[in-house]
């Protein structure tokens, strides 16, 4: 439950900072929209996209994502609302995945495929190693808590979804500088890449416990599945099947704790 602690004039630098990270994010991809500036997300994935895609209407699901972030830094920024453990650790690193994701709509306008991979990545590790470190305090949390709607939600949806859209994004790169190692064909790459993202998503899901990781990462493998049904059907059933797994298992390891039961240590 959020603590009524106010927070200090450092604390508050960091909420602001967190906030502007967030407008950032937002902005940046309406500003390149708008203006055309540079390539948008669908032409930047357009060279590579042969080995994995992503049906287009899966991005849609930024929308929401970023519906999320903005509830998120709003909430965190307002004075009325007390310092918690959970905002105080996942502050700063929410801040650089706030920025990592507006960067990336950066390098990916301006082709930089090389420094797209790191920037996603780096996000990613950002945000996903601090939500397992307090991974106790989120399943303390009960269901409807304030925290775990307008923290762990955003936040944890926002790394489901960089959980497949940093592998795609690797992969999409390799292909485009031919250098997916001969090892294996383009296809079993591909599974390979899927069977990744499900094993590591449903670990992750296992410790933080929460359906809003698995979902977005679920997400993601549908698209896949869409998109590869018609040309590589080896591929697609591969990612409907590991869609299938994160969102059963998603379910079962989210609910097969009652509220109450851990405590955070």
């Amino acid at each position: 439950m959020s603590s009524i602690i106010r927070p200090t004039p450092g604390q508050r630098t960091r909420r602001l900072v967190v906030l502007a990270a967030a407008v950032f994010a937002i902005a940046v991809p309406l500003v390149q929209n708008l203006g055309g500036l540079g390539l948008n997300q669908a032409e930047f994935a357009e060279d590579g996209n042969s080995t994995l895609r992503v049906a287009g209407y899966a991005f849609a699901i930024w929308g929401l994502i970023y519906a999320g972030v903005l509830a998120y830094a709003i909430r965190q920024a307002l004075p009325q609302t007390g310092e918690s453990p959970l905002l105080t650790r996942m502050g700063l690193p929410s801040a650089v995945a706030f920025f990592g994701i507006g960067l990336w709509i950066i390098v990916a306008a301006l082709n930089l495929k090389a420094a797209s991979v790191v920037v996603i990545f780096a996000s990613l590790v950002a945000l996903l190693l601090p939500l397992l470190s307090v991974a106790g305090l989120v399943r303390s949390l009960p269901r409807l808590d304030r925290e775990r709607l307008l923290l762990v939600w955003p936040l944890a949806a926002l790394a489901g979804w960089l959980t497949v859209a940093a592998p795609l994004n690797l992969i999409t790169t390799l292909t485009a500088f031919e250098a997916l190692p001969a090892a294996l064909s383009p296809d079993l790459w591909a599974i390979v890449a899927i069977v990744a993202v499900t094993v590591i998503a449903l670990g992750v899901t296992a410790v933080l416990r929460t359906l809003a990781y698995p979902l977005p990462t679920a997400w993601g493998l549908l698209g896949a599945f869409v998109a590869e049904q018609a040309d590589k059907p080896a591929v697609a059933f591969t990612a409907l099947g590991g869609a299938v797994v994160l969102l059963v298992g998603g379910v079962l390891l989210s609910f097969r704790l009652r509220p109450g039961v851990e405590r955070a240590r």
